[in-house]
């Protein structure tokens, strides 16, 4: 052996091994030059000299060039391939013999892939590729091996990967489904000139990009609507975030916004956590009740909205984001402006594209097709084909004030229901589920529903002079929360 390689081969390498380096290196001769011939004699020794310990544990291994040229290939692995015993692969790109091979990509980012699943043919192989290098880090080739040519013996740990990846695509759907639009347009339901206006209104802000403030009463609609932005816009397949400002604790809303670096504060996960920004990206952010937020976090979402760049808490890495905004607000916020609760440039940043739902005691005529829809989702007894509404009852609904709009009209349909011995809803259990003031109605009493308002306006302003003005202390003292109170001093005609 020594005679044709002119140096002993590397103790370790098995026997056979050796003709086959000798023929590799005659081939590489004949077939490159010195410049394109990709293995050095070391470093093919090197790696044959391990052949002795990991031979039990291997059905094959080739060596290719920088070239990405066969220039060995064991017998072993010739049987497994099927090649011709007169066939000679030595020089030919490893893809000619091998179509599915990834050895040219090992050599071309000089990074292994250690365990790969490769098919040949009908045949599935279970294969390793690591690059080689010369004393100065360059890769001069790379090696392979077949570790299996069943794959049923990798049966156990594939079972568990289709497991996991099945439990995976499960997580991301439903995620996926959570942060989809719920609504589309149809599910704003009215035939009133108010209705269709508002309609054509968000379908041609839905082919805009700009931020959208949709205002309106408590009860309007508001969500509903900037799902159906969402749903006909271009970012349609991209996730649709809400947040209520309401409901976050101030304390929380910059790392909800913003998200949190790892160890940002005592007690934080050793992970990122996104916030809600980076959960919209592609998509539309949606901000329920946007004149709840505080100052701080006002200035904040400016610079966001200005620069379209987050900086997660206790980071100091910018963040790209493409969201769009939608707010919403049941308060008047150039009010709230004017008595410097809401920046104002940060209202003129939201309110590019502006939508105004009319209450619905301005789109009576809209109640018959409303309770149609929301009696179609309440439910029944099973022995029952559907609710049935008297016209007298409809006329009893069509003369109350509905001060909490479509929401309380979907909650006097369900008390109502819930009382109905029969699919039929008459005027007797409507005026049984409507609230006691607000009713336009000839057996109502409007005395007690004027001491009622009276009562309400006066336990306001005890609660606000009890609390010194602030009306997030007063709305806690009377067990309200922010929008509602808010709403209340519209409706009596106080400075909110």
């Amino acid at each position: 052996m020594a005679a044709h390689s002119g140096r002993p081969l590397p103790s370790g390498v098995p026997d056979g091994y050796g003709p086959l380096l000798v023929q590799s290196a005659g081939t590489r001769q004949m077939t490159g030059t010195a410049e394109s011939t990709a293995l050095d004699r070391p470093n093919v020794e090197q790696a044959l000299a391990a052949f002795g310990l990991l031979r039990d544990y291997f059905e094959g291994a080739l060596i290719v060039d920088r070239e990405a040229r066969i220039t060995w290939i064991d017998q072993r692995y010739r049987d497994l391939l099927g090649l011709a015993p007169g066939f000679d692969p030595s020089g030919l790109p490893v893809e000619q013999v091998i179509p599915h091979s990834l050895m040219r990509r090992v050599v071309e980012t000089g990074r292994p892939v250690l365990v790969d699943i490769m098919e040949f043919g009908e045949r599935q192989l279970v294969v390793c590729r690591i690059p080689l290098k010369d004393g100065t880090g360059a890769v001069t080739g790379a090696i392979g091996f077949v570790f299996y040519d069943r794959v049923d013996y990798l049966a156990p740990i594939l079972e568990k990967f289709a497991l996991l990846r099945r439990q995976l695509t499960r997580a991301q759907t439903a995620l996926s489904e959570a942060r989809a639009s719920k609504y589309t347009l149809s599910s704003f339901v009215g035939t009133s000139p108010a209705v269709r206006e508002l309609k054509a209104q968000v379908r041609r802000y839905a082919l805009r990009d700009g931020a959208t403030l949709i205002t309106g009463e408590t009860g309007t609609g508001k969500e509903l609507l900037a799902h159906a932005i969402h749903q006909q816009s271009d970012r349609a397949d991209g996730p649709f975030v809400a947040v209520n400002m309401a409901a976050v604790p101030e304390s929380l809303l910059e790392a909800e916004f913003f998200g949190v670096a790892p160890g940002a504060y005592t007690g934080a996960d050793r992970k990122s956590r996104k916030g809600k920004f980076e959960l919209a990206h592609g998509g539309t952010l949606f901000l329920d009740e946007i004149g709840d937020m505080p100052l701080g976090i006002q200035s904040k979402l400016l610079r966001v909205l200005q620069d379209g760049e987050i900086e997660p808490l206790g980071s100091n890495t910018v963040r790209k984001v493409d969201v769009r905004i939608v707010a919403a607000s049941a308060q008047d916020l150039p009010a709230r402006i004017a008595s410097r609760q809401f920046r104002a440039d940060l209202y003129y940043r939201i309110a590019v594209l502006t939508l105004a739902i009319p209450p619905l005691r301005e789109r009576l005529g809209d109640i018959a097709v409303l309770c149609e829809a929301l009696l179609e989702a309440t439910p029944r007894a099973p022995d029952q084909r559907g609710w049935i509404i008297d016209a007298e009852a409809l006329s009893l609904l069509q003369r109350h004030d509905w001060p909490g709009n479509v929401r309380e009209l979907g909650n006097v349909l369900e008390r109502a229901a819930a009382m109905a011995a029969s699919e039929r809803i008459d005027s007797g259990l409507i005026r049984a589920a409507l609230p006691a003031t607000g009713t336009h109605d000839s057996g109502a009493s409007p005395e007690l529903a004027t001491l009622m308002a009276e009562a309400e306006r006066t336990a306001i302003l005890a609660a606000l002079e009890r609390c010194g003005g602030r009306k997030l202390d007063a709305a806690r003292a009377l067990g309200v929360s922010r929008s509602q109170f808010y709403e209340k001093l519209k409706r009596h005609g106080l400075s909110a």
